[in-house]
């Protein structure tokens, strides 16, 4: 497959400068007596070797301070490596810095030809696209106003519209797509999903993981600069969040309830809280509590919420994994062809297993609730919840789930009755 961005050996390092003259006065004056301050080397990236084939979708995971933005910076030439080399095959457009590329006095409709003959783009070319990228920067009433009045949402706004509307090989997209209102992320991320349709190359920073599992192929996960890790993206993400993970699993007793399960924060819980999962409850077939189970038993998820606003589709989803991580199951309502028109104060949302599948073992959960695109995060428990299966009568232990089946035996004869091992061909 052929690649459309190359890093090879590629570092980066930049100089950071200590006590910094506080007028032109001390700066003339620490010239003259050779006190220019104390300067330290940061190396940004260390050695970095990736490449990125095209039509992937590729996300970059890690903690602020690793390293990501900079790779982006690299790849569409804002910054040269200190060592190593960078091939990037196409044209790129790139969403990297909010408001990058707009001058403050001028206004939207200027801002628009200006970027346009940035990305090598006529004056002919943008006026031909000026309607559409208005229209989808929902920017109508203000496009003739100075970008300086505008929000940073706006700015968002302007600049997605602008990137997308240049037809690029490769698009490169880092955080700013959070500052957006709810549903221009989520036509923004309809739109990079029709870009990953078509086959065009996607780099994607963000610190909304789920996204970057819905959205990518692969990714990376850097730390200190450094790549520590390459693979399929929900692999990067799960893993990304079990070095995250202090608090572990938390265990409460309610009297109302029995033995119910409430997740305490921590960096495995994160959302925006408009829907919050207040509690989670294990049920078996008689609706009891319980934190074990036998193969083939009823099993049921109850997930307790409580809305603060009306939330129109959200989507609700549970995911199981083995005490090594593996992630045996995912499902949602959406996937499940299930749809909640809307959610507003207090409800449940029950996921019903009526032939428990799993071998004896102890398994981690994880609970959700998302809205309708499935990247923007209400209320994610990840892997909070424990629970056993234990040893029934059902006599299967091996591997990770117990799938259903009949066992047949026909034995065959030949015309002398003598039974084979191998089945005879007949004629039919």
């Amino acid at each position: 497959m052929a690649t459309a961005v190359s890093l090879e050996h590629v570092s980066k390092k930049f100089t950071l400068r200590h006590q910094k003259a506080r007028s032109f006065q001390e700066a003339v004056i620490n010239y003259f007596h050779h006190r220019n301050g104390t300067r330290e080397e940061f190396w940004a990236l260390k050695d970095i070797d990736l490449e990125i084939a095209r039509g992937e979708t590729l996300g970059i995971v890690g903690r602020n301070g690793s390293g990501k933005s900079t790779v982006l910076k690299l790849i569409t030439r804002i910054l040269e490596p200190t060592s190593g080399r960078v091939t990037v095959d196409g044209k790129v457009s790139a969403l990297i810095e909010l408001g990058a590329g707009f001058h403050p006095d001028l206004t939207g409709r200027e801002n628009i030809y200006l970027n346009g003959s940035i990305l090598g783009l006529s004056r002919k070319d943008m006026s031909r696209k000026l309607d559409d990228i208005v229209k989808f920067a929902e920017l109508d009433r203000f496009i003739d106003t100075p970008v300086k009045h505008y929000s940073s949402g706006m700015y968002a706004r302007l600049g997605f519209s602008v990137a997308i509307s240049v037809d690029p090989d490769i698009l490169i997209i880092d955080e700013v797509l959070s500052v957006g209102d709810e549903s221009f992320q989520r036509k923004c991320m309809d739109k990079i999903r029709e870009f990953k349709e078509k086959g065009i190359t996607i780099i994607f920073v963000s610190h909304s993981l789920d996204a970057i599992k819905n959205l990518c192929d692969r990714a990376i996960w850097l730390e200190a600069g450094a790549i520590k890790g390459v693979a399929k993206a929900s692999r990067i993400v799960d893993s990304y969040l079990v070095d995250a993970n202090t608090t572990g699993l938390v265990w409460t007793a309610e009297a109302e309830s029995g033995k119910a399960l409430k997740a305490e924060g921590g960096r495995n819980r994160w959302g925006s809280r408009e829907v919050e999962i207040t509690r989670v409850r294990l049920l078996d077939g008689n609706g009891r509590d319980r934190q074990w189970f036998l193969p083939k038993e009823r099993f049921v998820v109850r997930m307790e919420y409580h809305a603060r606003e009306v939330v129109p589709s959200p989507v609700f989803g549970i995911a199981i994994h083995g005490e090594d991580g593996t992630h045996i199951t995912g499902p949602n309502t959406a996937t499940s062809g299930y749809d909640i028109q809307r959610v507003d104060g207090d409800g449940r949302v029950d996921y019903v297993i009526e032939d428990l599948p799993l071998v004896p073992g102890s398994y981690d959960l994880s609970v959700a609730v998302y809205d309708c695109t499935r990247t923007h995060a209400f209320d994610h428990h990840h892997r909070l919840y424990r629970f056993e299966v234990r040893r029934g009568a059902v006599g299967e232990d091996l591997g990770l789930v117990r799938i259903p089946c009949v066992w047949e035996h026909v034995p065959y004869q030949d015309a002398e009755g003598e039974t084979h091992s191998e089945p005879v061909a007949l004629d039919r």
